[in-house]
């Protein structure tokens, strides 16, 4: 049973182009770097056959991992949103009590997870301390070096 997944719809439309990418131009390489290594000989003393084929089934594990990921994925309608608590895709106004430091962050599936654009995974510790949260509320974030405090200042979408 595969897990569902929340994702916005450039999320997943990025998912869909990296498998088609995948099947589509690196499986056809994958299979012709194999038949050229086989066509140099020998094929128990052929290291080049070898690594070709351990290439394609690294690549047919990463196409099987993403089609389990986007059976399981599912497009969030924004305009549904309840925003008085933190959900996934969420944007977060948060305060670190201790610098005073204010960020804002936007919740996403692990997938869509970019902390320069400001995309933070629902599964890292940030995030899972954020989700079901409200607007005055201090989210408590168990951190290697402790625990973290931040005030929850805004909840958009």
């Amino acid at each position: 049973m595969s897990k569902v997944s929340y994702y916005t719809p450039e999320g997943l439309k990025k998912l869909r182009d990296e498998l088609r990418q995948l099947k589509d131009i690196e499986r056809p390489k994958a299979s012709q770097a194999i038949a050229e290594a086989r066509d140099k000989g020998d094929l128990s003393e052929n290291a080049e056959y070898d690594a070709a084929k351990e290439a394609q089934g690294l690549l047919e594990m990463k196409i099987s991992k993403l089609e389990e990921t986007l059976s399981g994925a599912r497009v969030i309608d924004e305009s549904q949103m309840d925003t008085s608590k933190v959900l996934v895709l969420s944007k977060v106004k948060i305060k670190n009590q201790t610098n005073g430091m204010e960020v804002t962050y936007t919740l996403v599936a692990d997938g869509e997870a970019d902390l320069a654009s400001g995309k933070i995974s629902v599964n890292s510790p940030i995030g899972k301390g954020l989700l079901g949260k409200s607007v005055g509320e201090v989210a408590e974030v168990q951190v290697p070096n402790g625990v973290m405090k931040f005030d929850i200042l805004e909840i958009s979408r």
